[in-house]
């Protein structure tokens, strides 16, 4: 019996010894990375639908989820308490905001300019016929996004201020019903409800982006996570410059896939769309802030911002830095 007692005993020490070492070897967790995007976020729909960044970032353990949001508004206030790691594509305006509300940015990516890509419309049958009768008028627009901006640029174009219409805050789907069903006298909004209502609707074009506002789209996160990660920012340029590439190669197939994603709109009005932007994505180089500069002074001027923004006071990643570490 003190024979089968002793065996018990050291069988249990055995196992607590195995138990132990096992215990403290280190634990390996997957990675997330929490990536928010728009409906026009059309590079990051296409990585998401092809499930090409999943695969590149498989080699450091990294899973992606997808949060989508309304606007960039929103998806920049989620990056900024932390919801969310990256920003997918949004309007040049939409930082500002985010910087004068305290947001510590990093800018690691920008699309080039595509100012044909957002614009003024009003229904073909409007009174309207210039920028300048848009005084006194409703006006539907999406707060602190790239349309916002040119709204503002357009009316001093034409002589007037922000405060001589009456803007109507919307998101793009409660624009589009809003100047579908006439309850506002115009709308700025961009791509692809742009190319939406311009095909599916009797609209006029008061206006684009050329020579007042360059509509330039960025990628960013959080000045934190652009130091702590720098590797999972080259693959996502990376992958960010071959779906760019890939794009404006393929405009048809490009359009089949991305169609369904944007609420089954027909793929010729999605290549329309497309067709409007450049897709060419790039770094940031510390010179090319000059228009955020612009837009933050344009916005305080109205006093649609609580302060003054110096759009330089950012981050900028950089390719060639995130790969020499």
């Amino acid at each position: 019996m003190s024979h089968l007692y002793s065996f018990k005993r050291h069988a249990l020490i055995g196992l607590g010894l195995i138990l132990s070492l096992v215990l403290s070897l280190p634990v390996h967790a997957q990675t997330q990375l929490r990536i928010g995007y728009q409906k026009s976020s059309t590079l990051i729909s296409l990585l998401k639908n092809q499930g090409t960044l999943e695969k590149a970032l498989a080699a450091q353990d990294i899973r992606v989820s997808w949060h989508e949001f309304a606007s960039g508004q929103p998806l920049l206030e989620a990056l900024n308490v932390g919801n969310v790691d990256l920003s997918a594509d949004v309007a040049d305006t939409v930082p500002v905001f985010a910087q004068a509300a305290g947001a510590q940015l990093t800018y690691f990516a920008q699309e080039a300019a595509s100012p044909e890509a957002q614009a003024v419309i009003v229904r073909a049958d409007s009174p309207l016929h210039s920028l300048a009768d848009l005084k006194g008028k409703k006006i539907a627009v999406t707060k602190a996004a790239g349309s916002h901006y040119l709204l503002i640029a357009a009316l001093a174009k034409a002589g007037l201020k922000f405060s001589d219409i009456q803007p109507a805050y919307l998101t793009p789907a409660d624009g589009r019903a809003a100047f579908e069903n006439r309850k506002v006298d115009a709308w700025v909004t961009w791509e692809p409800f742009l190319s939406g209502a311009q095909r599916q609707l009797p609209t006029r074009t008061l206006a684009d982006g050329e020579g007042l506002a360059s509509y330039q789209r960025y990628y960013l996160t959080s000045t934190a996570y652009a130091k702590a990660n720098p590797q999972v920012l080259s693959v996502v340029f990376a992958e960010l410059v071959k779906a760019g590439n890939w794009l404006r190669a393929n405009p048809g197939e490009a359009a089949q896939i991305l169609g369904p994603l944007w609420g089954n709109l027909d793929p010729a009005i999605v290549e329309q769309a497309n067709a409007r932007r450049s897709y060419q994505v790039q770094a940031v180089e510390p010179g090319n802030l000059a228009e955020q500069q612009k837009i933050a002074d344009a916005f305080f001027a109205e006093g649609l911002l609580p302060k003054a923004v110096d759009a330089s006071a950012v981050s900028l990643w950089q390719p060639e830095i995130a790969n020499a570490r």
